[in-house]
């Protein structure tokens, strides 16, 4: 059952990161025709890592809520 979820979610991230790839090199003003296959796969890492990071802050920010704690005052 784990498994599966992590699976799923790792299926889900990394199609997020393919989405945003594609736009931050439209973006660039490139094409991705024109990127070699590594090149490509380095920007969908890099996207994936944001995306991860996103999610842990805002699961930080979520658990801090539920406590009632604020970062903001």
């Amino acid at each position: 059952m784990l498994t599966s979820i992590t699976k799923k979610y790792r299926k889900i991230l990394r199609e997020k990161a393919i989405s945003r790839a594609k736009t931050r090199i439209v973006l660039a003003g490139r094409k991705a025709e024109e990127m070699s296959e590594e090149d490509l796969e380095v920007v969908v890492q890099e996207e994936e890592q944001k995306i991860k990071s996103e999610v842990k802050e805002k699961g930080l920010l979520a658990v801090l809520a539920l406590l009632g704690i604020s970062l903001f005052g």
